[in-house]
């Protein structure tokens, strides 16, 4: 065509014009020749109206011009380095922004100049810290918080779909949000009362002075705790019930982290009762025993009930959920450290009879070590396994305090989205309420 043939036969005194977002310029193409990769350069090596339009956005044949969508306050940039062959950066740009309008020319980072490479660099890789760390965090923040929002605003929806929405909406209301209202609050005081009354109790009946055995020497329990204990349990099962029964959505409710908690401590409750009934006390089943034993130990998984009531330990959990990289390298870092020193260990203790003499027991004793628990259970003796311990109990310490400071932000960021997010909670129950 007419329009292919001025730009292969560079007419017009050579000069091809462009409008990037509005802004004309006009640029001379022995100039782009000179960057055949990019996008302009690679322009005139068009040879048919399909290839043009792959390379710029439309283009006007009476007007001899090409038109490229995009943001024309960063086109000087562009156009200062086909000047001159080199890139600059402005200290007020965004240098994502930046980054994504030079690749889109097909310019690459290698032509930033000099005095303006280091600072680009470093400004990049301290906004990507930020960015990412933000964005492995599930999204961010922000986004999250609307996500749940919305779930939130779905279920009021729900409520009015349904028969006795208002009542159920107000029971659920009190369940799930202690700042709902004064019921709320005071039933939310008794569901931690009842916890810390299950905990208690657990913890009473494990004490010698209070546990009474009957005439065959058979542990029994005491009347007064055994009916704590059955209160408590009806407590937890008519929380369970009420919640289920209650909730907007009953496939989401069995996803939730909280619920799961409370399931988890009800059903040993259950399952050991079941056992009891129909096999006998478990001193009388030997390994079956055992295990209903542990289910009756599982009570003790309670305590995270309090997690509902608590923003802090809301916090912690989703600190720990999203932290795994870091946990992971502090792992890490704490299995090759008590690898290399339980080895040394091993090799200048094995023979001196201190508890020393397997691999396994070493481990155990660079894990106390390193960790900086340090029980004594088993100490070196010769002076390279005291310089092993010494190396062990410094290089815990760097590498526990490592990871710290990373996990800590990342709970100060959750607690602080924790808390916006119950005020946001908060606002839009009483907006609905004013609705």
């Amino acid at each position: 065509s007419q329009f292919l043939f001025y730009l292969h036969r560079d007419s017009d005194e050579g000069l091809v014009h462009v409008n990037v977002g509005g802004l004309k310029r006009s640029l001379c193409s022995s100039t782009l020749k000179k960057f055949p990769d990019t996008r302009l350069g690679k322009l005139l090596a068009c040879d048919s109206e399909e290839a043009i339009l792959q390379v710029c956005d439309d283009y006007d044949v009476q007007e001899k011009e090409f038109y490229f969508d995009r943001n024309p306050g960063l086109f000087p940039y562009v156009i200062h380095f086909y000047q001159t062959g080199k890139l600059h950066i402005m200290e007020e740009l965004c240098v994502f922004s930046f980054s994504q309008e030079i690749e889109y020319w097909g310019i690459n980072e290698f032509f930033l100049d000099s005095c303006c490479s280091y600072r680009y660099h470093d400004r990049k890789l301290e906004s990507s810290r930020h960015r990412s760390w933000d964005d492995e965090s599930d999204a961010s923040s922000v986004d999250t918080s609307v996500d749940e929002i919305s779930d939130l605003n779905k279920d009021m929806q729900h409520f009015q779909e349904v028969r006795y929405g208002n009542i159920r909406k107000c029971l659920w209301l009190t369940l799930e949000n202690p700042g709902y209202s004064i019921p709320s609050k005071l039933f939310s005081l008794l569901s931690i009362g009842v916890v810390l009354t299950s905990i208690s109790t657990m913890c009473i009946n494990s004490m010698p002075e209070y546990q009474t055995f009957d005439s065959d020497g058979k542990l029994i329990e005491e009347p007064t705790m055994q009916a704590l204990e059955v209160f408590c349990s009806c407590w937890f099962t008519f929380e369970v019930v009420t919640r289920l029964l209650l909730a907007p959505n009953r496939k989401k409710f069995f996803h939730h982290p909280l619920n799961i908690i409370d399931m988890v401590s009800v059903v040993p409750i259950y399952v050991t009762l079941l056992f009891d009934m129909t096999l006998g006390s478990e001193s009388e089943l030997g390994n079956l025993g055992r295990l209903i034993q542990v289910f009756r130990l599982m009570r003790i998984f309670r305590v995270l009930k309090l997690a509902r009531h608590s923003t802090g330990l809301r916090s912690l959990g989703a600190t720990l959920r999203h932290s795994y990289r870091e946990v992971g390298i502090l792992l890490l870092y704490l299995a090759v450290g008590v690898s290399v020193f339980s080895g040394i260990a091993y090799t200048a203790e094995y023979e001196e009879d201190v508890g020393l003499d397997t691999i396994p027991a070493c481990w155990w004793w660079g894990t106390v070590s390193m960790t900086t628990v340090g029980y004594g259970d088993v100490v070196p003796v010769t002076v390279v396994g005291k310089l092993a311990a010494s190396g062990c109990i410094l290089g815990g310490t760097l590498v526990v305090a490592l990871p710290i400071t990373i996990i800590f932000n990342k709970f100060s960021h959750f607690y602080r989205r924790q808390k916006a997010l119950e005020a946001l909670t908060f606002e839009l129950i009483e907006h609905k309420q004013e609705d």
